[in-house]
């Protein structure tokens, strides 16, 4: 019997950050580390959706995704987003994405930002491993909320050489007072480079908030 060990060493990982989340994620409690408070995340969805793509082939297998952050009441945080992928490049299973970023707002006005720098690394396949720049402005009217989103590339997007990435968008969210969210992003993610082009993208999310993570 033929194993592959890159395949293996993919497998380890995954399952280890997701196990990381469940674990952090099963409580409801924070847990208190080097100043700041350590969280985690377990999501299991029928298809990864990224910026209205499909990160799964439409779906042609379950998705398992798991993140595991610290954070701080300064604003500060870190931590490493992970999931299964599918392309058509038999090489791109895995995804793991260490993040850092600085949240918060400007003086004592209603306007917050959010700027982060978000690696998306392929193990088995760092040929398309590249970086982003998040950074989000909003504003508070009420119940509702209103993001704009600018995001571009560091280096090459998805290690496409000479291509060039920026993501606009706009994210309006709502908070009933039963406990219903309703977010939606609308967006368009550019793309310069020899055969590159761009797309829109939209979504639309209800979700009712609990105080229970798995929920």
């Amino acid at each position: 019997m033929n194993i592959n060990t890159t395949q293996l060493a993919q497998s380890i990982l995954l399952s280890s950050l997701i196990l990381s989340a469940s674990a952090f994620a099963d409580t409801t409690t924070n847990q208190d580390v080097l100043g700041g408070t350590i969280n985690g995340k377990l999501t299991f969805a029928s298809d990864y959706v990224f910026r209205g793509e499909s990160e799964t082939m439409d779906g042609d297998v379950p998705v398992v995704q798991g993140t595991l952050g610290w954070g701080n009441d300064f604003g500060w945080y870190v931590g490493v987003f992970a999931s299964n992928v599918k392309f058509a490049d038999p090489n791109l299973e895995i995804v793991t994405a260490p993040y850092i970023g600085k949240a918060g707002k400007f003086g004592d006005s209603s306007i917050s930002y959010d700027v982060m720098v978000f690696s998306y690394l392929y193990p088995g396949a760092s040929y398309s491993n590249y970086t982003e720049l998040w950074i989000k402005v909003g504003k508070q009217f009420g119940h509702a909320t209103v993001q704009l989103e600018v995001t571009p590339t560091i280096d090459d997007w998805f290690g496409v050489d000479g291509w060039q990435g920026i993501n606009y968008a706009v994210h309006p969210s709502y908070a009933f007072d039963n406990g219903v969210n309703v977010s939606a992003s609308i967006g368009y993610q550019g793309l310069e480079g020899e055969g590159a082009e761009g797309w829109g993208h939209w979504n639309i999310i209800k979700k009712r908030l609990s105080r229970y993570p798995l929920q």
